[in-house]
């Protein structure tokens, strides 16, 4: 696994990750840019432990992974799905997926918290949750003491991500305030949701995630405007798979070769780590798995929020304002009386 980091970063502060007992200044964050085992996660969590052993070993206290890194982003596959059908063949491959993706809580996500305390790093994983027969994409919390923080559901689903995934709600877009900062994650497209963007930095977030399955050069001009919009770092971990990562046997997905051979690149990367001032710190990298890191000196966000703070000094509240509704949505609610009858009135 290549080790890509910022060339001329400062030093690393010293952190006693068990203790949580300071602030550093300069935190060391990697962001993992790495393929899922497919339809295997009990291999999967296997290979997370891996890269995550070894993020520990070069010094990194936070370590971000890609979206939906366990259960698996199905990429180049659409589960038989056209208007108004379903083939028996998608809706067995639905089956399998749903079979890879996590309860949560559950085991898997005991065995997440188990790593985090193990290496002693905070942990930011993307996932696909099961909730019943329904299917999520989320990021999970852990801190360095091997606890589980709480969860994002991704709010908006792209394209036909809507076929396999469900919709999140307001509840879960949480900011952690952390011994290493305010830490937040929005996931892949929904990046591009002003809305949710403004309820993230009026939450306070300094360190936002942005786990992703898009390896095309827009998305680096998004992460950085991200980083100058809400004066903060932004770590963007995103998948790097081959042809052969996948195992149906068709695979159908725009802008690759129609003759893919099982080494073809089909999501390149591209994973970066940017500055609250739009420096890119380390990456982007489209060449192989691999581990990007920098040191995150986090005085420079007071610095570059002097000049624009776009919840604070820059807003103008009494002409453009946001509500955010975060309380849970439920299809369901069931109410019970307070006296139990035995028979009609």
């Amino acid at each position: 696994m290549e080790l890509e980091q910022a060339a001329h970063g400062p030093v690393i502060a010293e952190v006693d990750m068990g203790a949580d007992s300071f602030a550093p200044t300069v935190v060391r964050a990697t962001v993992v840019q790495a393929s899922t085992v497919f339809y295997d996660t009990p291999a999967t969590l296997d290979k997370a432990e891996r890269l995550l052993a070894e993020a520990a070993g070069y010094g990194a206290q936070l370590v971000v992974f890609p979206e939906a890194f366990v259960g698996g982003y199905p990429r180049g596959t659409n589960f038989g799905v056209t208007m108004a059908s379903r083939t028996a063949k998608g809706k067995e491959d639905f089956r399998k997926y749903h079979a890879s993706a996590i309860d949560v809580p559950g085991p898997e996500v005991d065995r997440l918290a188990a790593m985090a305390g193990k290496y002693k790093v905070y942990l930011v994983m993307g996932v696909i949750e099961r909730d019943r027969y329904t299917l999520y994409c989320t990021v999970l919390f852990f801190d360095s003491q091997g606890r589980y923080l709480g969860k994002h559901r991704k709010l908006v689903p792209t394209a036909m991500e809507r076929t396999i995934w469900g919709f999140g709600d307001g509840s879960t877009t949480p900011v952690f305030e952390t011994p290493i900062g305010k830490l937040g994650a929005v996931i892949c497209w929904e990046n591009r949701m002003p809305l949710l963007r403004t309820a993230m930095y009026a939450k306070g977030v300094e360190i936002y995630c942005a786990p992703t399955a898009d390896p095309s050069k827009t998305w680096q001009a998004s992460m950085t405007h991200i980083a100058l919009e809400g004066g903060c770092f932004v770590l963007s971990a995103i998948q790097f798979c081959r042809r052969k990562d996948y195992p149906w046997t068709e695979y159908v997905f725009s802008g690759t070769e129609e003759d893919l051979t099982p080494d073809s690149v089909v999501c390149a990367g591209g994973s970066v780590i940017i500055s609250p001032s739009g420096t890119v710190l380390a990456g982007p990298n489209y060449d192989e798995e691999a581990l990007i890191s920098a040191d995150l000196d986090l005085g420079e966000i007071a610095r570059e929020k002097f000049g624009f703070d776009v919840v604070g000094h820059y807003s103008r509240p009494e002409v453009l304002s946001l509500i955010v509704r975060d309380h849970p949505t439920r299809p369901v609610t069931f109410t019970s009386t307070s006296e139990k009858t035995d028979g009609p009135c």
